[in-house]
């Protein structure tokens, strides 16, 4: 074996998936959580193909993904092969590559404007899929963050399911990378109550045991299952 595959060998991503799944498990029994109730997402953007083989022989199943184009060349050919896949898109999405997002990812997980609410229903309508969603609320009001402000998103979650009659599951976060990540995984807990919503997606590859004490059902991680990323890439939802 050499030395570029090593990193993507079976055994190597079979340890961290094992480590990560542990670490799940122990921090639901310590808030006095299921761990059935804790899903794993694995971020599979920019991974080599050698990689993404490698997890899904641990029995992976429910992945992320950025961008629409990355992940229909990572995915076309392992759709069909690997049962009970389920792709989340996890990064921003323009309204132009909606229908393009509807036809392959199962979970649009960034719902950040009504705009892109329209599209979707739009392209729901036309794919005959309807698409399920989170609503990405921008927990920290950062300007360089995609997700609606948090005293707007009561009125997108509302729009979205009574207008565009979208299937809005719960929502969706990344706390700012400067900041104690607890008060915003508080503030996206209380939100989904308030809403009678009870998907949350939230938590890291260094916060997600955090994230479970505080409720998430999601938790999505890249590194702590992959290792450093193959390419420098802007800070997003990993």
């Amino acid at each position: 074996m050499t030395s570029s595959s090593s990193a993507f060998s079976a055994p190597s991503i079979a340890e961290r998936v094992a480590e990560v799944r542990a670490r799940i498990d122990a921090a639901c029994h310590a808030a006095g959580r299921d761990p059935a109730d804790v899903i794993l997402t694995a971020v599979s953007k920019t991974q080599a193909p050698e990689a993404i083989d490698a997890i899904l022989a641990t029995g992976q199943r429910i992945f992320g993904e950025n961008r629409v184009q990355e992940a229909q060349g990572r995915w076309a050919d392992r759709r069909g092969g690997a049962q009970g896949l389920e792709l989340r898109l996890i990064g921003p999405l323009q309204t132009n590559k909606a229908e393009d997002a509807v036809a392959l990812f199962d979970v649009m997980e960034t719902l950040d404007r009504e705009k892109l609410a329209r599209a979707l229903a739009k392209a729901g309508e036309k794919r005959g899929r309807s698409p399920r969603v989170l609503v990405q609320v921008n927990t920290g009001a950062e300007d360089q963050k995609a997700g609606v402000l948090p005293d707007a998103a009561d009125a997108l979650i509302a729009a979205a399911r009574d207008t565009y009659r979208l299937t809005v599951e719960g929502l969706m976060c990344i706390p700012p990378a400067d900041q104690d990540a607890e008060p915003h995984f508080q503030m996206l807990r209380d939100m989904a109550e308030r809403n009678g919503l009870s998907v949350l997606s939230m938590g890291m590859s260094g916060d997600y045991e955090t994230a479970i004490r505080c409720g998430a059902t999601h938790v999505r991680v890249g590194t702590a299952l992959f290792g450093e990323r193959n390419r420098p890439e802007t800070p997003s939802s990993s």
